[in-house]
């Protein structure tokens, strides 16, 4: 059984902000008693920046993004070596992956990173994934390693995601402000009332919060992945979730899952442009399956080249799906609003018959 764990900064780290060692020994334990029993574990770990931190003698996270790249370029050595300490204890070995979204948005790379995984994975080593924060930019600003890790989970074709928070799972309200709170055991659909409830937050040392964690399981879900989101602060319920106990929140996977390509297309491509359609192209793309014709494109928004992604939006400006394209933005743009048979007239020459193929788009609603 092929399992992603996810470990945020603030399980990793005290009050202070300084790394927490007997928190790493703990996890180093657990997984390492899974890992002898068949589960293969892959880690995607937060903690570089927290572990730059304490080594710099800073008080506080830097707000200027090269100054945390500079942090993080020093912590995650120090991080790194914590997790070897500890897991040579139990005789395990591990190995340390550096992810940017870039690196999974090219699928030439995307794969090469999965061949990566899966070969440490024969040798009985545990990747420890976590993003590149010394190069990444909007990474750090936006992203977060909750969404590296439902990636991941795609990537490597998981049986398991399991997000440990420093709270028990998903409640009706933030359970630190409100006593009432209570804990959401099981969630089968997503909806906008169920993504409201877990509302961004901020922390001092991560960047997340529980709506990044119920985005994340909502990407990892469509791949037909189970997910849970429980705490981390107690030993053991790593073990329990795999043993089928009731523990946090459970995220039902989808019955309909995404293909492993087109979860690529849809999570890790980043969208080099829009293109709107109208009526008639969106009733073919959601209720017919069919591809995307230029007869169908009223506009055409950004610069991009044949084979980037692009959003498909309808007329009240909903994203409806995504899709790599057969044809540039300058070429669509002079045969958007035609017919197919017209292409080669209108640029000299033709790809394909669609703009879109529908093997190469995804429905997003």
């Amino acid at each position: 059984m092929r399992v992603v764990i996810k470990i945020g900064s603030n399980l990793l780290t005290d009050k202070a902000g300084r790394i927490n060692q007997r928190r790493i020994h703990s996890f180093a334990r657990e997984i390492s008693e899974l890992s002898e029993k068949s589960f293969e574990i892959v880690m995607v770990s937060s903690g570089a920046i927290a572990s730059g931190l304490r080594k710099l003698g800073l008080k506080t996270k830097p707000k200027e993004i090269r100054k945390k790249q500079a942090t993080a370029a020093v912590g995650q050595p120090l991080l790194m070596w914590m997790y070897e300490q500890y897991f040579l204890k139990y005789k395990k070995h591990i190995a340390q992956i550096l992810l940017t979204r870039d690196d999974l948005s090219n699928r030439i790379r995307y794969i090469n990173a999965k061949n990566t995984i899966l070969t440490l994975l024969e040798m009985g080593v545990i990747p420890i994934i976590n993003e590149n924060d010394t190069v990444a930019t909007d990474e750090i600003k936006f992203g977060d390693n909750d969404q590296l890790a439902a990636l991941v989970s795609g990537l490597i074709e998981a049986n398991q995601l399991i997000i440990l928070s420093d709270v028990e799972g998903l409640y009706t309200s933030d359970p630190k402000k409100d006593p009432e709170a209570k804990i959401i055991k099981h969630v089968k659909d997503f909806s906008k009332e169920l993504e409201d409830i877990a509302k961004p937050t901020s922390t001092g040392y991560g960047t997340g919060g529980m709506y990044s964690k119920v985005i994340a399981a909502k990407k990892a879900t469509s791949f037909g992945i189970p997910v849970h989101i429980v705490s981390g602060r107690k030993y053991g319920n790593i073990k329990a979730v795999l043993e089928g106990k009731d523990r946090g929140t459970f995220f039902e996977p989808v019955k309909d899952r995404v293909t492993s390509r087109k979860g690529w297309i849809a999570y890790a491509t980043r969208a080099k442009g829009n293109i709107y359609i109208d009526e008639g192209a969106v009733k073919a793309l959601l209720k017919n399956g069919k591809s995307l014709l230029p007869s169908g494109i009223k506009k055409v928004e950004g610069d991009f080249d044949l084979g980037d992604a692009v959003y498909c939006i309808d007329e009240k400006g909903q994203r409806i799906a995504k899709g790599l394209v057969n044809y540039s933005s300058c070429e669509i743009k002079l045969i958007k609003g035609k017919k197919s048979t017209e292409i080669e007239k209108i640029l000299g020459y033709k790809y394909a018959d669609e703009v879109i193929h529908r093997d190469n788009l995804v429905i997003l609603l």
